[in-house]
């Protein structure tokens, strides 16, 4: 079984991102057409998942709101974050929705562990963190990867979001992920020092997720 995989340069809208995961997401529950991890950049923007709170909107004027069906919160996407949306079959793959949480985490982790970032995962905070306490100080875990996936026909869509080097103040409009804890905030590979080429990162990607998933190949991106 072969994912396909495809990258979209400049920035692709978030509608027309939606409506083209689900019309791909339909196609492979039908069987009609393989599964895909679609790579690409978001102009800036917020979106309300399905939990998302309307007093997390901290600022609904600075840039577009999208309500959104995917699980989570308010989330933010922009220029230097590499969002991959994940449009996987569940049913060949064993359906249980935990273990595909568990393994978007893994993926995240392995990329990260290519950087020489350590990711960790917390219990109750799905994502993955980095841990910046410093020796005798207050807790400090900063958010460097968001997952936020929906399925349908147990196909999934939607997927996650790994921050390389996004402007962390835009993050600012909103609470991310409904996390209001002062110890915990959001951060970057470029945050952390490491200052990666988006081409770098996709090839992490794309080496991690076949490790955790299986083999890939390169295909046209459904949009840009």
């Amino acid at each position: 079984m072969t994912t396909g995989w495809a990258i979209s340069e400049g920035f692709v809208g978030y509608p027309e991102a939606v409506a083209a995961m689900e019309s791909r997401a339909a196609a492979i529950a039908a069987g009609e057409t393989d599964e895909l991890v679609w790579l690409l950049e978001h102009p800036p923007l917020y979106t309300k998942g399905a939990s998302g709170r309307e007093s997390d909107l901290l600022d609904p004027d600075r840039f577009p709101v999208f309500d959104t069906q995917r699980g989570g919160q308010f989330t933010y996407h922009g220029p230097g974050q590499r969002v991959a949306y994940v449009m996987l079959d569940l049913t060949r793959r064993g359906r249980d929705v935990k273990q595909f949480v568990c393994s978007l985490e893994t993926w995240i982790i392995g990329t990260l562990a290519t950087f020489n970032v350590k990711g960790e995962r917390r219990a109750g905070r799905v994502g993955v963190w980095v841990d910046r306490t410093r020796p005798g100080g207050q807790l400090r875990e900063d958010k460097i990867a968001a997952i936020g996936v929906r399925l349908k026909r147990w196909v999934s869509y939607h997927g996650i979001s790994l921050n390389v080097e996004p402007d962390l103040s835009h993050f600012g409009g909103i609470t991310p992920c409904g996390v209001t804890d002062p110890g915990l905030g959001v951060t970057s590979l470029a945050d952390l020092g490491q200052w990666i080429p988006m081409h770098e990162v996709d090839v992490a990607l794309k080496a991690t997720f076949e490790t955790t998933f299986g083999p890939v190949e390169r295909v046209a991106p459904p949009v840009g």
